[in-house]
């Protein structure tokens, strides 16, 4: 598991490793106030000690061995900071290959360009290392800048689901957008 990875011009992706909890922390930090509704912006990091930051890395390497969830940091190439996550959730194998996307950058590394080239070569490896047939990204219906991300990677709108995650003490609706790997 831990040699799934993918490396674009600028950017590695892969599992994270217990060696990443300075940059992870530090970047962490680093965020700056919340920018939007779904940009959580500086969080309190006082339980994520060394020990917790090692039992995240083995939960998330063992859901990765058991096929449910993949959560992969992004880091910068020439120093190796972390700059965000993508992650994949896997819904159904079988006939389907099919799995849920999410990915999140840090928002002091906005507007750069990071969050588009994490995203392209997630998705590639998702179809080629993950065996993926389809991915979907479930957006809420006003988080426009995860919309525009979607769409400038080649994702499409497929469907509005109802009531289909419960947040804020309700259920809400979300926008359902897909790609195929005969897609790209």
């Amino acid at each position: 598991m831990t040699k799934i990875m993918t490396k674009t011009e600028r950017l590695i992706i892969r599992l994270m490793e217990e060696g990443d909890y300075s940059s992870w922390l530090t970047q962490y930090e680093n965020r700056l106030p919340s920018q939007h509704k779904y940009d959580e912006g500086k969080l309190d990091m006082s339980i994520c000690t060394k020990e917790w930051f090692r039992d995240l890395v083995t939960k998330h390497h063992q859901m990765a061995e058991d096929d449910k969830v993949y959560v992969f940091g992004v880091f910068r190439k020439t120093d190796n900071t972390h700059i965000g996550f993508v992650d994949f959730s896997t819904i159904m194998r079988e006939e389907f290959q099919w799995a849920r996307f999410g990915y999140t950058i840090h928002n002091h590394f906005w507007r750069k360009g990071y969050g588009k080239e994490a995203v392209k070569a997630a998705i590639d490896l998702a179809f080629e290392k993950l065996n993926y047939h389809r991915i979907e990204a479930h957006i809420n219906l006003d988080n426009t800048a995860s919309i525009k991300l979607a769409e400038n990677v080649g994702m499409l709108y497929e469907c509005t689901r109802k009531g289909f995650i419960y947040e804020d003490n309700k259920w809400t609706d979300q926008l359902v957008y897909f790609i195929n790997a005969e897609d790209i």
